[in-house]
């Protein structure tokens, strides 16, 4: 539990930051960010399961790059789930920014030490 609840802040701070980087990212401060990094991690562990095993095929052919694609949907259910309180204004840009997201998510969870 504790571990979860250090990866849900590590994922609000990679969302915060990708709000600063990118103008057509927005987010109502931390508390927008906990949220949705609350609620893309329940995304993250109920719909993307079945998302993968649905796009087996095409992440097959295309070499795991469509993972990239299932990412970002579930980014754009969190937009949807959240209305004004996160949003991004383009699918392309929720493309880049789901990929930004992960980057940052691995940089950050490397530093954490699994005990």
């Amino acid at each position: 539990m504790k571990s979860w609840l250090l990866h849900i802040l590590v994922n609000a701070v990679a969302i915060i930051v990708v709000g600063a980087l990118f103008a057509s990212v927005s987010i109502d401060g931390f508390g927008g960010a906990l949220l949705a990094a609350l609620i893309l991690s329940i995304l993250n562990a109920i719909v993307r399961p079945i998302l993968v095993i649905l796009t087996l095929p095409i992440t097959v052919v295309t070499l795991g790059l469509f993972l990239f694609i299932v990412n970002a949907i579930t980014l754009a259910m969190t937009d949807a789930f959240l209305g004004s309180t996160f949003e991004i204004t383009s699918f392309g840009m929720t493309i880049v920014a789901a990929i930004v997201i992960s980057l940052i998510n691995l940089v950050l969870n490397s530093f954490i030490k699994e005990s």
